[in-house]
């Protein structure tokens, strides 16, 4: 049942990745903007830039292009990129270890925060630490992002000056990108575990496991925080995927060197092979990450099946 189930889950990302691939190089091709004028610039004459183009293969049909694409995946090169004039894997695989260190850190602020109030505030339900809770996740999920990255950037580096406002590095250059993008998601882990842990108290065998005496910490951390976990697991899994992805907006605000900033770039420049070979990576990161939420979820709790 379950090699089944993984085999299943390969072959629809298969096809799921084959739609992205025609849908990526068919937006990009259609959105105005000649790449080959972009890199030679204004001043390079209308036979330069045909002859950059023929360079490029831009001057055959769509499909032959989009064929050759695909069949330059299949022996490992995803082309070259016409704004780095290097291998777009290189350079791709070269940012990722900076947007999976931003993404570490924002699940683990976002949890270390989340998951301890959100408990807390479902089994102290009506109390000022629920309402202090609720507050926390209405205003994180109220929040626009680049309103809260601006607003992060005046307070810690204008006004206190403790922290970098821009650029790529140690810890220092990690916390404020990090604070930004982990905030709407531990607020919306908050409201979750909250009502989570409230549905699941409600249930007959916490009941019965309280009456036997039992003592309600162990009940509330062993019985009902595993069951609450589940929609939790979910919902991170799902923003763990986008994360991977490249946080765009955080990473442009930020100018952290990762996937996000780089997929900004690529579409400004018009850089067809990045923008392709990003949105693959971006959609199979997405897809094996919901694939493991998926086995860890039914893992868990054993009435979720394989399906």
């Amino acid at each position: 049942m379950f090699w089944k189930f993984v085999l299943k889950r390969i072959g629809q990302t298969i096809i799921v990745l084959f739609c992205v691939s025609i849908i990526a190089f068919m937006l990009i091709h259609i959105a105005p903007g000649d790449p080959a004028r972009i890199v030679l610039g204004d001043s390079a004459t209308d036979e330069m830039v045909e002859a950059y183009r023929e360079k490029l293969g831009l001057d055959q049909p769509l499909y032959i292009q989009y064929f050759k694409y695909i069949a330059g995946i299949f022996q490992g090169d995803l082309g070259t990129s016409t704004s780095y004039q290097q291998p777009v894997a290189k350079i791709i695989f070269s940012r990722f270890p900076n947007t999976i260190l931003l993404t570490l850190a924002t699940v683990f602020i976002s949890l270390l925060i989340s998951i301890p109030l959100g408990i807390i505030a479902g089994v102290h339900q009506g109390r000022a630490i629920d309402f202090f809770a609720m507050l926390f996740a209405i205003l994180g999920q109220s929040m626009s992002t680049v309103w809260l990255g601006v607003l992060n950037i005046y307070i810690f580096s204008v006004k206190l000056n403790l922290l970098p406002t821009i650029g790529t590095g140690g810890l220092e250059y990690l916390i404020l990108p990090a604070i930004t993008l982990g905030y709407p998601i531990s607020a919306q882990v908050t409201r979750l575990g909250r009502s989570g842990m409230i549905d699941v108290l409600r249930e007959d065998y916490i009941t019965a496991t309280l009456a036997k005496g039992i003592p309600s910490s162990k009940v509330y951390t062993k019985y009902a925080f595993k069951n609450a976990l589940i929609p939790i697991i979910t919902i991170v899994g799902m923003q763990l995927g986008v994360f991977l992805g490249g946080a765009v907006v955080v990473e442009t605000i930020f100018s952290w060197s990762g996937i996000g900033q780089l997929t900004n770039q690529a579409v400004g420049n018009r850089d067809y092979a990045m923008v392709q070979s990003l949105l693959l990576v971006i959609a199979a990161a997405m897809a094996i990450i919901n694939l493991l939420v998926d086995i860890i979820n039914a893992k868990i709790d054993p009435r979720i099946t394989l399906q």
